[in-house]
């Protein structure tokens, strides 16, 4: 069985970039929460109404942002970071806020590169520790674990009515991940 491979490139996003992480943003919601996340909650979201958020997030210089290209320089993954946004934990100041890949570029590899970059990003700021927050049944919970994260917390949130849990994973000391 051959093994696939793409070739990618990972940069920090632009302002130019907004767009295209929207699109990667509201079809991997729709791919990824599909009979998790109630559907009217996934069809209410837009391409231009998270473009615009987007943009400010890429303009504010304490989150970073990283963008994944393939070969032909199209965005199909990107991750987010920074500082712990809830303040109930202290002991991790920092927190990786999203990944997603399109769903037929992931398994390649792009994953654990887009985790990297934050992971270094926030290493750069003196950050040693960080959080992440996945929804209770998103598969991709095990891709944190497999990276050594360990759970702390779970937090109840509501999103179109449905009751849904949050797992919070804590990473205590992100210099020794590689």
């Amino acid at each position: 069985m051959q093994e696939l491979r793409c070739v990618m490139k990972i940069r920090k996003a632009d302002l130019r970039d907004a767009l295209d992480v929207a699109k990667v943003q509201v079809d991997g919601w729709r791919t990824t929460y599909k009979n998790i996340v109630p559907d009217q909650y996934l069809k209410q979201m837009t391409y231009k109404d998270r473009e615009k958020r987007w943009i400010d997030i890429i303009s504010n210089s304490d989150q970073a942002v990283f963008v994944a290209e393939d070969e032909s320089g199209k965005i199909i993954g990107f991750s987010s970071g920074g500082d712990e946004r809830t303040g109930k934990y202290p002991q991790y100041p920092g927190e990786l806020y999203a990944i997603y890949i399109l769903a037929e570029h992931q398994r390649r590899g792009m994953g654990k590169k887009l985790f990297n970059s934050v992971v270094e990003s926030l290493k750069q700021k003196g950050i040693s520790a960080m959080t992440v927050f996945v929804l209770e049944d998103n598969k991709s919970r095990l891709f944190y674990e497999h990276l050594g994260a360990r759970k702390i917390d779970t937090v109840g949130i509501e999103l179109s009515g449905k009751k849904l849990n949050e797992l919070v994973y804590g990473w205590e000391d992100i210099t020794e991940i590689s």
